[in-house]
């Protein structure tokens, strides 16, 4: 019944009421936000790095770099353990992961078994279970001839220690750089998420954070010629190494592998100025061991040069004129004051224990960012306005009522996310668009059941009773396999495509509470205090009632051009390909717009040919004084991240800002690529299942179907059009399949109620009957959907409009797949099974005991 309560009531009002506080914070400024009382929320939405502006950088830890440094560790230990115990060898060297040599006399294999026994002992893994890990094995393959191998799992453990040591170093260089609340945290075994909202300067927290800023002090081989070793025509002596200064052109020299002193030892690093030159410097402060260390080897060694290598680079080597003891010293070479700034900034920072490569960047520069919020309110509140009025006129009073239950849905959906400390992104104010849109799809459903009640002769008071009972098992059902999608696209998604997947799951949640508590209230409240006569109803019927439209007549045609267009689909993709953006390819995307007058796309190719390897596309973009450039990934940029994007800045800058760059290594383009095909088979599989547990198998294929059928059709539009193919539209398609499952699953549960009531109906005319009873709900869903997403696309901006397109053909093929192809399919697999005359065999019964032929059963499944 239609009664409330009065805990439920309250209950109601006090989320409401509840909802209302916690999103409050997103409406008011800080200064007003400072003045609440101190009970109240005060925490609105963080706002994404796509509407503030800012960094996204994906750091990796290299393996390869961190192997060799633990064997070159390694083979010393090895060789002073065997020389330790007196032990003669030859051939040390390392292959692999496995370092090899041989005994001079295989009689002591026994003898060296013992030196290196301290080498293979575990060590304590620093879990919290008091695990521990063995990083080396010892094999003897013959006599003599000893193979020790790095576990995996002791190379995993490294590599997890490097994660955790560096993710306090790069905290601490970031913090340098004056940026406010960065989220730094470790992501899988070997990578850091480096995220710095509001960053105003990305290429130097790149710069910063790519270097390992190991600084050593070491004495340079004056006996041996540096030019003659760089040249080939001479050794290295053992014990030296060929190292380059950072001039330009470097030059060679050559410097003794031993370290006398390491930046380890420094308490300190200021830039400042010589004073016989007012050439920029930095002013490094040794600790006392490292002070003493220093005076002693400037003391033993005057008159010699001593060089300074930062990063195995040499950034000087002066002579020792005279002993240093004061524990401080100048570090001298070509630096700028930004340069000398930043190297200050390292040192202070301290070494990265291992090097970590740049392999994904992605930088919003802050007024883009504040476009796209303007952007967003705008198409949100057009979105708004248009679901509004079409409610109204479509049902009256009652979309009155539905709207005020809008209006809460999305209050409460903010607060969620205000509250859950969630990131607002540009898709994730897609997702409350879009919520707006398929929210009211709930009402339709009650209303649409209402007035088909009332048609059928109840009572206003038991139409609106049944019209809330019926269509609660239907709004669950379309409501889950939304979220099934969402769920795996959070999972399998990354950045901003899990921020539409939170804002797409919460407001599924919001949505089924407001239309099945707040509504009912509403409506109930209204029915006590009015007494009605007759539903309410609208100006404007889309599908006029008693229409009888014979879809299943035309059913071989519908699969016919079905088969065309997916076949066209898939030729065109065989043959074309799709636009597939860096999330797929990996390369560098950079989003320009001209300081004055419109981009010149022409002069900006000629300009970036001679810089950029291989093809530079580069298109209009959005309006006319914006430009989308994009070029595949660089070998310069493998070695040297950031040259690529240096050299079109320094093309660029005079006449263009950069607006956003986005940077995708082929290791995280691969790795998306797989995530992308494994979320949409699994989005399948997920629904695919739900439905066959909550119908029959013939509904889950015919479910999976129609899936694979929308998805086919969105890929030939993006074949068609050649819109951008990226993790956004991954996204969108998941967002298809999940609202049209939703409209399939509408017509499944109508299906499935009228085998019930009409047992010696054929199939098909079950279906044609169902399929007319549900079309004004289909209609009215598909149409405020629509609304909405031609808002986003129309308002949103230049971004968001390759994620809206595929969603807004998708609700249309959606509509299309949900009467021509899933529900044929259970004429096809025979769902009610007929003889030669076309009549129902009778007592048919399904395996769940429900319905399918003439036999009645105590009860059928709702």
């Amino acid at each position: 019944m239609l009664h409330f309560t009065r805990w439920k009531t309250i209950l109601i009002w006090l989320i409401v009421a509840l909802g209302v506080l916690a999103a409050l914070p997103n409406v008011l400024s800080q200064r007003q936000i400072d003045a609440l009382p101190s009970f109240m929320p005060s925490q609105p939405m963080t706002l994404g790095l796509d509407l503030q502006g800012g960094s996204y950088l994906l750091l990796e830890v290299d393996r390869a770099s961190l192997v060799a440094e633990r064997l070159q560790n390694t083979r010393d230990q090895v060789r002073q353990a065997l020389r330790g115990a007196g032990i003669a060898y030859s051939g040390l060297s390392d292959e692999g992961q496995r370092i090899d040599f041989r005994l001079r006399d295989p009689s002591q294999s026994a003898a060296a078994r013992t030196a290196l026994q301290q080498l293979l002992a575990p060590v304590s893994s620093g879990m919290l279970t008091g695990g521990s890990v063995t990083e080396l094995s010892l094999a003897e393959p013959q006599p003599g001839v000893f193979n020790l191998t790095l576990t995996d799992e002791g190379i995993n453990y490294r590599l997890s220690n490097a994660v955790a040591q560096s993710i306090e170093v790069v905290r601490r260089r970031v913090d340098e750089v004056g940026t406010t609340e960065p989220i730094i945290q470790a992501q899988g075994l070997d990578r850091i998420m480096v995220q710095v909202p509001g960053l105003q300067d990305p290429d130097r927290l790149a710069a910063l954070l790519d270097q390992t800023a190991q600084l050593t002090f070491r004495l340079v081989d004056t006996q041996n010629s540096a030019e003659a070793v760089a040249s080939g025509s001479a050794r290295a002596p053992a014990g030296t190494e060929l190292l380059y200064t950072t001039d330009d052109p470097p030059f060679p020299i050559l410097v003794q592998r031993q370290v006398m002193v390491s930046g380890e030892n420094l308490s300190g690093a200021q830039a400042g100025f010589n004073s016989q030159t007012n050439e920029p410097v930095v002013n490094i402060t040794f600790d006392s061991r490292g002070a003493q260390q220093f005076g002693a080897v400037t003391q033993q060694n005057v008159n010699r040069p001593f060089a300074i290598v930062l990063d195995n680079q040499v950034l000087s080597a002066p002579n020792i004129n005279e002993p240093i003891l004061g524990g401080q010293a100048q570090i001298s070479g070509n630096f700028t004051v930004q340069s000398a700034n930043d190297l200050a900034v390292l040192l202070r920072a301290g070494a990265l224990p291992a090097t970590l490569d740049i392999i994904e960047e992605r930088t919003v520069g802050p007024g883009l960012g504040a476009d796209s919020v303007e952007a967003g309110q705008l198409a949100a509140i057009v979105a708004a306005v248009f679901v509004v009025v079409f409610m109204i006129v479509c049902y009256g009073f009652l979309g009155l009522i539905a709207n005020v239950a809008l209006i809460a849905n999305v209050i409460i959906l903010v607060a969620l996310l205000s509250f859950l400390g969630a990131t607002l992104t540009l898709p994730g104010i897609a997702g409350i668009v879009l919520t707006m849109g398929m929210a009211v799809d709930s009402n339709v459903l009650i209303y649409e059941r209402i007035l088909e009640e009332r048609r059928a002769g109840r009572s206003v008071i038991q139409a609106i009773d049944a019209g809330f009972n019926k269509a609660l098992g239907t709004i669950m059902d379309a409501n889950i396999t939304s979220l099934i999608a969402a769920g795996i696209l959070f999972f399998l998604g990354s950045g901003p495509v899990r921020g539409f997947a939170v804002t797409l799951a919460l407001g599924i949640f919001t949505t089924i509470f407001t239309a099945l508590t707040l509504t009912r209230w509403l409506v109930s409240y209204w029915v006590k205090r009015r007494r009605p006569k007759e539903v309410p109803r609208g100006w404007v019927s889309p599908i006029p009632h008693g229409t009888r439209l014979r879809f299943m007549a035309v059913r071989k045609w519908g699969f016919g051009a079905t088969l065309a267009l997916s076949l066209g689909a898939v030729a065109g993709f065989a043959a074309t390909g799709v636009n597939y953006g860096i999330d797929f390819t990996g390369g560098t995307v950079i989003e320009a717009r001209a300081k004055t007058g419109e981009a010149d796309v022409a002069q900006i190719r000629a300009d970036l040919s001679g810089l950029v390897e291989g093809d530079v596309q580069v298109q209009e973009f959005g309006s006319p004084s914006d430009v989308l450039i994009r070029y595949a990934v660089q070998e310069v940029d493998q070695q040297t991240p950031q040259t690529s994007i240096n050299a079109v800045r320094g093309a660029l800058e005079a006449d263009y800002d950069l607006s956003r760059v986005e940077v995708v290594g082929p290791t995280v383009s691969g790795e998306l690529a797989l995530a992308a095909i494994l979320g949409l088979l699994g989005a399948l599989a997920g629904i695919s299942f739900y439905v066959w547990v909550r119908f029959e198998w013939q509904f889950a294929i015919g479910a999976l179907v129609a899936t694979a059928h929308d998805a086919l059709m969105v890929l030939g539009f993006l074949v068609v059009t050649q819109l951008e193919f990226n993790l956004s539209t991954i996204a969108a398609i998941l967002t298809v399949i999940g609202y049209s499952l939703n409209d399939t699953v509408v017509v499944f549960d109508r299906i499935r109620e009228n085998l019930r009531k009409f047992k010696k109906m054929t199939i098909s005319d079950v279906i044609d009957l169902s399929l007319n009873e549900t079309l004004s709900r289909t209609i009215l869903t598909a149409a405020t959907t629509l609304l909405a997403l031609v808002a986003l696309y129309v308002f949103g901006g230049g971004v968001i409009q390759t994620f809206v397109a595929p969603m807004i053909v998708g609700v249309l093929v959606g509509i299309y797949s949900s009467i021509f192809i899933a529900a044929p399919v259970l004429i096809f697999f025979q769902l009610r099974k007929t003889n030669a005359k076309g009549e129902v065999i009778e007592e048919e019964v399904d395996r769940r005991g429900e319905i399918t032929g003439s036999t009645p059963t105590p009860q059928g499944r709702t």
